[in-house]
């Protein structure tokens, strides 16, 4: 990973904000967010003054979802806990397993398109694999398996910190599992993101024991454990 940094690895949101999705961000002050229709994360400036909170209620609204990702910094405590999930991010470094599924060309996987949306929202809807809006595909390449010509499982590129692609998104109708149609795509994301210069990183719920174990066949390793929490504003 020589020349990458992997501490932007430590906020990968506001990294993501402030460099490659800058123009898919809104700001007041030292709070920043995605555009609505885009994502629900948001970041806060890392500096101690209370008043990025205040910007961060300004850009929201008042009682307003503020999903804070993996942020290290807690807010004030008249900000109601919403929710609270352990998980651990992944890193695949030097390039991964060697042979992995997908890092070589693979004719059923295909790059997905504005006129798939529809049919990503209601997979997305069936299978709950996080965060996902109407413009979430604008973050990155979205790539997908059709079966009988149905969109049955999808991966793709969110957060953009510096050197990095995070893979997300990765789901598989009830239908279509048990085929390895997520190593597939995950190791085709993977092969892309490496093959323009930058290395791949994910996060998954620490509960999500078999999705762990396939990505650390894929080569994926620990790098740290994180805690995802959402709040609502005062």
């Amino acid at each position: 990973m020589a020349g990458r940094d992997p501490f932007v690895l430590d906020d990968p949101v506001a990294e993501s904000l402030r460099g490659s999705h800058a123009h898919l961000a809104r700001r007041v002050g030292g709070a920043v967010t995605y555009l609505p229709d885009v994502s629900t994360f948001a970041a806060v400036s890392a500096d101690p003054d209370p008043s990025r909170w205040a910007d961060l209620t300004e850009l929201l609204g008042r009682r307003e979802f503020a999903d804070m990702f993996s942020c290290p910094v807690l807010p004030p405590s008249d900000w109601e806990p919403v929710f609270v999930l352990e998980g651990r991010q992944m890193i695949r470094p030097d390039g991964g397993t060697s042979g992995a599924p997908g890092d070589a060309a693979d004719d059923d996987v295909l790059e997905l398109g504005a006129d798939d949306v529809p049919e990503m929202l209601d997979l997305v809807a069936r299978t709950r694999p996080g965060p996902f809006r109407s413009r979430t595909p604008a973050l990155g390449t979205y790539l997908g398996i059709r079966q009988k010509g149905t969109l049955v499982a999808m991966a793709g590129e969110r957060l953009r910190p510096p050197g990095w692609t995070e893979i997300s998104a990765v789901c598989t109708a009830p239908e279509a599992r048990g085929q390895g149609h997520a190593a597939r795509l995950v190791g085709a994301l993977a092969a892309r993101v490496e093959a323009r210069g930058e290395a791949p990183f994910l996060h998954v719920a620490e509960a999500n024991t078999g999705a762990i174990a396939l990505y650390e066949k894929l080569g994926f390793v620990t790098r740290r454990h994180v805690t995802f929490r959402g709040f609502r504003t005062p």
